[in-house]
């Protein structure tokens, strides 16, 4: 195909895009709006008094009360208090942490680089583990080498992260003192790496599960393929035919790698309070306790827009490395 037709199915397929992907964003802010709301309202609704939570023990008279809850307009109506919020949040002010007595933007700021970096760590841990097991249970199908690595997958599948973490605190931390037991290194970046070896191990155990199944799925069905029986009749070595195999199913794979991704970010919750790292999962839980409403609120908000948006970011994946998808988005 060359000269005008091409020119405009090129011109179809980025107008197709732009359009899908505006909706999508639209879908993402919808979202995004939804959970505020209901976020909000849950907030509101936990036991517990805030004033009495920044006061402590410390004896206050009733004048002190008042002025501590009109400053936070703790007395104003549900939805007064949420728009209020909305059209601070809009401009960028998600107001100040009551439990860090900090910007609420500076606060989480402080927090992301670790929670980044585990994240980070334990796809990268899950992928150069789980997609050569992958390959080579679908090579050895139906084999003991098959059977023993889909009993682990199945075994990580079954453990929770947080169980995981125990296990490995007690191993590694405890038993053999090989590595620390909390906390989150210094500031040079081996310490912070040696102090997330066992927390993004515990990540990656169940999202190498997850992703050695798919890769498994995938690379036994490309190699029960046409154009693999026809490359080996060629001659071609066993290595260059899983190679050629792993190269077709590289679309599946990665596709699913970046849906399995949303699972990290819900399991570093967990691990951070189980190994005490001070990222977003362990500030999450401490806005929680304290009833720290702006904070809890930007952090869930937080998250779910970011997993919304690395949805998104799958569906354009899947799009661009496969051609008949564009062809169709195109036509259509």
């Amino acid at each position: 195909m060359s000269g005008a037709p091409r020119r405009a199915l090129l011109a179809g397929w980025a107008s197709s895009f732009w359009g899908m992907l505006t909706l999508r964003l639209l879908g993402v802010v919808a979202i995004v709006f939804v959970l505020s709301v209901l976020i909000f309202g849950m907030m509101h609704l936990i036991p517990g008094d805030l004033v009495r939570n920044l006061l402590g023990l410390r004896p206050a008279n009733e004048e002190t009360i008042a002025a501590i809850r009109e400053q936070y307009r703790l007395d104003d109506p549900f939805w007064v208090q949420y728009a209020t919020w909305l059209g601070n949040a809009v401009t960028g002010d998600f107001g100040t942490s009551i439990r860090y007595q900090l910007p609420v933007a500076d606060a989480i700021a402080q927090r992301i680089p670790l929670t980044a970096m585990l994240s980070v760590l334990a796809m990268l841990i899950a992928a150069v583990t789980a997609i050569p097991l992958g390959v080579v249970a679908a090579r050895f199908h139906q084999k003991p080498v098959d059977r023993v690595a889909t009993g682990v997958s199945v075994l990580g599948l079954s453990a929770p992260a947080f169980v995981v973490a125990l296990l490995l605190l007690y191993v590694f931390a405890y038993y053999l003192p090989i590595f620390p037991v909390y906390g989150g290194g210094g500031g040079d970046l081996l310490s912070q790496l040696y102090y997330l070896v066992l927390p993004s191990t515990a990540l990656a155990v169940g999202l190498g599960a997850i992703l050695m199944r798919l890769t498994r799925a995938a690379m036994i069905e490309s190699l029960a393929s046409d154009y693999i029986t026809f490359a080996r009749s060629r001659g071609l070595g066993e290595g260059r035919v899983l190679l050629l195999a792993l190269r077709n199913s590289a679309i599946p794979i990665v596709t699913a790698a970046g849906l399995v991704f949303t699972y990290v970010i819900g399991g570093t919750i967990l691990v951070e309070v189980a190994f005490a790292l001070p990222g977003l999962g362990l500030m999450l839980q401490d806005a929680v306790l304290f009833k720290d409403i702006a904070l809890v609120q930007a952090l869930v908000l937080l998250i779910a827009a970011v997993i919304a948006l690395l949805t998104v970011a799958v569906d354009f994946t899947y799009a661009v490395l496969d051609p008949r998808v564009r062809s169709r988005r195109s036509v259509a």
